[in-house]
């Protein structure tokens, strides 16, 4: 059971409003790149080109994890626990990237592409809006946002990262979800109260040819300046001190 529970497709969750041409349904387990959902990775073909969770059950399944951690930040910040049950506020850093020559050497196996392009996210920061107050407060910080102990994968392809065609079929779903999430505000239990949060999605982590495929942008390059903050190349040439 401990380990379904670190599974995404484990909790109960809902969404308010209902995801735009998202199913309802919380039990989704690996979603099976040509031939719909499987419920283990045995049940997939071999020729299967790619391999996911479902955004929202993975975001759901990262929350969970960080349950003691929010609560934890909750009392930390002196605030009553039952009356924090709306308001909170999640940053979500996505990443994406080509993970270069992952083919088998020895033979045997399934014949694969020999490259693998994966995209995973990370919980930044998670901020609450107290009733009658006028400030967040964070009461969750991710401490260490580039190690991959808090990089949650959500995707992967085997793919090369330039085959433009095939990475929008798979990656087009995926940026579905993330719209309908940031229109939606998603109903948890957290802490044993059911609490309401909302999502904002910062793409941090692409390098230059993703940026085009996740964010549609004509031009090559990031409009981000590093990957562990979200200051845009805009700003920090404002900011930068000679």
């Amino acid at each position: 059971t401990a380990e379904k529970e670190l599974l995404p497709g484990f909790h109960k969750f809902e969404w308010q409003p209902a995801l735009t041409n998202v199913s309802t349904s919380c039990n989704v387990g690996i979603i099976n790149g040509l031939s719909g959902w499987a419920s283990s990775v045995d049940d997939s073909p071999a020729d299967t080109i790619t391999r996911r969770f479902r955004y929202d059950v993975a975001l759901v399944s990262a929350l969970k994890d960080l349950e003691e951690d929010i609560m934890e930040g909750l009392r930390g910040s002196g605030m009553e626990d039952s009356a924090c049950t709306s308001g909170f506020s999640v940053m979500i850093k996505e990443s994406c990237d080509g993970m270069g020559d992952v083919s088998e050497k020895h033979g045997g196996g399934p014949v694969v592409p020999e490259k693998a392009v994966r995209f995973s996210f990370t919980v930044m920061s998670v901020s609450v809006l107290a009733d009658e107050e006028e400030e967040e407060v964070t009461i969750f910080r991710e401490s260490k946002p580039n190690s991959e102990l808090s990089c949650k994968p959500l995707c992967l392809m085997f793919v090369d990262e330039s085959d433009h065609e095939t990475l929008t079929a798979v990656l087009s779903p995926i940026v579905a979800e993330r719209n309908a999430m940031k229109e939606s505000r998603l109903i948890l239990s957290i802490g044993g109260l059911r609490r309401s949060f909302r999502f904002h999605f910062r793409g941090t982590g692409y390098d230059e040819k993703m940026v085009r495929e996740m964010e549609g942008l004509e031009a090559s390059g990031s409009t981000y300046v590093c990957t562990l903050c979200d200051s845009t190349r805009a700003e920090a040439s404002q900011n930068m001190v000679l």
